[in-house]
């Protein structure tokens, strides 16, 4: 490749936002590897010359396998990485729009996750479902939660608080068979609902849990990205939360908004024990002198 033909610089604001926004727009409703996420942010970063890279040479930018490359330009609708850069070559490199501002990618990732919350705030408009949520987790004794691999933080989180306010609480974790003991004790304990936690990549035995709770006659309250199609087959109720895939690992701040909702939902469905048992706790904590301030 001659250097002449290459531009020069990293680009400008133009060719990144355009660039951004057409990967964006390829990539609504498909769920990128990391090598691909890494791909498409270098060429973010390398917008000015893109446009006259061999697949090769991205690759090697990107520091990934040269046929990455070319699944990555699949995966977008293109026949290969050739058509591809044609693409931006003549059409989005062209773009001759110049944004207000510029952002990087840590503030466009930021700005994706305003975008889902705006997204969860007018699900939330359907009351009624929040509230069947909060009924079935409150009245549910024991409670089982169940949040494997990327959803066990979300798990952990609802679990910690729920425990506060909620008499029995119980965080499924393990595998295989060991989940379905635990779910068996907590049906034979009295528990009728399972809150579960499943977020991309939806893992298999996640699957497998749901669909033995519901088998042993439990009912399956589940939280889920918004692109997850089959929940019919799996819950009884669903609320989604959509995932930001802006960076190499996936961020969750919509669905965390969403433990915080149904925490709020389960005490408003407890006639008053939530509020006796958080002034227990306080002034427990107070008297220990558990915290600082």
């Amino acid at each position: 490749m001659a250097e002449a033909s290459q531009p020069s610089g990293n680009g400008q604001p133009s060719d990144r936002q355009a660039i951004q926004a057409e990967l964006d727009r390829r990539a609504v409703g498909q769920r990128l590897t990391p090598a691909q996420r890494r791909i498409a942010q270098c060429m973010i970063e390398h917008s000015a010359e893109i446009g006259f890279l061999s697949s090769m040479e991205l690759a090697e930018l990107a520091n990934v396998s040269q046929p990455s490359v070319t699944r990555f330009a699949m995966a977008l609708g293109f026949d290969g990485y050739l058509e591809m850069r044609r693409f931006l070559r003549s059409g989005v490199a062209g773009d001759e729009t110049v944004p207000e501002t510029e952002t990087n990618r840590y503030q466009a990732a930021a700005l994706a996750e305003a975008t889902n919350l705006t997204e969860l705030a007018q699900s939330l408009a359907d009351e009624a479902l929040v509230d069947q949520f909060g009924k079935a987790l409150a009245t549910s004794r024991p409670l089982a939660v169940l949040g494997l691999r990327a959803s066990s933080g979300l798990a952990a989180q609802f679990c910690y608080f729920a425990s506060k306010v909620h008499p029995d609480v119980r965080q499924i974790a393990g595998g295989g068979s060991l989940i379905e003991d635990q779910l068996e004790q907590c049906q034979a304990a009295g528990g009728r609902t399972l809150l579960a936690f499943m977020m991309p990549l939806y893992p298999r035995e996640t699957v497998k849990a749901l669909e033995f709770a519901r088998h042993i006659g439990m009912s399956v309250a589940l939280v889920s990205d918004a692109s997850y199609a089959n929940h019919d087959a799996l819950a009884n109720i669903f609320l989604k939360a959509r995932v930001s895939s802006r960076l190499v690992f996936d961020s969750y701040s919509a669905s965390a908004m969403l433990v915080s909702v149904l925490l709020d939902a389960m005490c408003n469905n407890m006639n008053g024990e939530a509020r006796k048992r958080l002034d227990q706790i306080d002034r427990s904590s107070k008297r220990r002198k558990v915290f600082v301030s």
